[in-house]
Formats: structure tokens, sequence, C-alpha cells
């Protein structure tokens, strides 16, 4: 009988493919492990956190309430992604959005000591982290960008462009997109009313840009023009 190989959390992050099989041991070793139901909270805005978390398998929405007391969605993560790194440097500072698993989802926990060890011992880590954390930072730039612009469409063409990326799976000229979100939570993704959101994607569909397959995927038939529509 074939055996069934789990690859380790730290494998599956890019900050840590410098790393040795045996210091991927030592932080394996390390790791806590929580497993989560869809829905279910990971950790709340305005908790404080000493833990890198990392996602083996799985999506998680990082999302904040607004002034309305309106869910806002600014980030989407998936198998590999981490968060928490801000709490890593510091510690004393609070968790400033709330995580919620979007499907059954395999957390790793890293402590801040262990990861001060890691990064001692790999100083090339860091400039990993910085990187992916400005990554990040451009990302949610990005958002407040296309937030602020009045133009619906350009915000459902960049989400569906960043959706091509990190869920979408091509084929030659198309990408079949597995929808991360409901259309509820694409609502307060990018700022739009349902209604809204539907309208446009209608229109994309008899442009022949995309064809919609139910409720919860997209095939995307020209990336090149949803790319002239957005900002």
């Amino acid at each position: 009988m074939q055996q069934h190989i789990i690859t380790p959390c730290p494998k599956r992050v890019p900050i840590f493919h410098s790393l040795s099989e045996l210091e991927i041991k030592k932080i394996t070793d390390v790791v806590h492990h929580r497993l989560l139901k869809k829905g279910e909270m990971i950790i709340e805005e305005g908790e404080i956190s000493t833990s890198l978390f990392i996602i083996h398998s799985g999506k998680v929405k990082l999302s904040k309430l607004t002034v309305q007391g309106k869910e806002q969605i600014v980030h989407l993560l998936t198998d590999g992604d981490f968060f928490g790194e801000s709490n890593l440097f510091h510690d004393d500072i609070v968790m400033n959005l709330s995580c919620h698993a979007l499907e059954d989802t395999k957390i790793c926990l890293l402590k801040k000591t262990d990861f001060d060890q890691i990064m001692a011992n790999n100083p090339d880590i860091s400039f990993k982290l910085l990187k992916t954390i400005t990554k990040r930072l451009s990302h949610t730039e990005d958002l407040a960008r296309t937030l602020a612009t009045k133009d619906p469409e350009v915000r459902i063409a960049d989400m569906l462009l960043e959706f091509c990326e990190k869920f979408g799976s091509e084929n030659q000229n198309t990408v079949l997109i597995k929808l991360p979100i409901t259309r509820e939570e694409i609502s307060s993704y990018v700022g739009l009313t349902r209604e809204t959101i539907s309208r446009k994607l209608a229109k994309l569909v008899d442009k022949g840009i995309l064809t919609l397959i139910g409720n919860k995927q997209i095939l995307i038939h020209d990336k090149g023009k949803l790319q002239t529509m957005g900002g």
C-alpha cells in the first residue's frame, strides 16, 4: 500500500525554501497545529498574538469592520501563505484584522521565540519576510485605490485578475477560477452591491470575456481584456 506523504508546513512557505532538511525538521518539531471548520474564527481583530500563522491547507480571509459596522475583506490567503507577521517584531502589537476559515483549514502556528531563533540562524529569511510584507502592503494600497474609484468595472476586473493569479488553473488560453468566497463576500471585498456585481459579470459574459459556471466557478476567456480594464 502506498503511503500518503504529508508535506510539512515549513516546506509550503516560500520564505523557508532555502532551509536544509534538518532546519525544516527543527521548525516542524516546534509548530503547533489547529484544524478549523469552515466559517470558524482563527483570531479576532484586537487580540494579541505572538505567533506566525501558516496555512498548511485551506483558505482564509483577513477582514476588518468599517466604521459603519460592515465587513471589509482585505486579504484572501491559501496554501503556503502566512499572516500575523507583524506580531513577530513586537511583543504588544494587537491584530489589526480578523481571520476566518473560508473552508475546512489546517493552520500551523510558529511561536515568536522559535521564529526569532530561526531568523538569527538564517538572516536571509528576514529579507524574504520583508519582501512578502512589502508585497502585501502594496496589495493593500492597490485595494484602497480600487475602492476609491467609482468605476465598478475596474473593481471587478482587478478582483478577477487577482483570483486568476491566486485561485486560477490555466489551460491553454483560458483560466478557470474556483471562487474562494461567496457573492456576498465578493460584495464586501470590492465594495459593490450583489446586484451591481451580477450585472457587470453578465456584461463581461456578453462581451465573451468570461463564462459563469454556476455560483462557484468562472472561466476567463480573455485575460488580456481584463488587464486593459483594470486599474
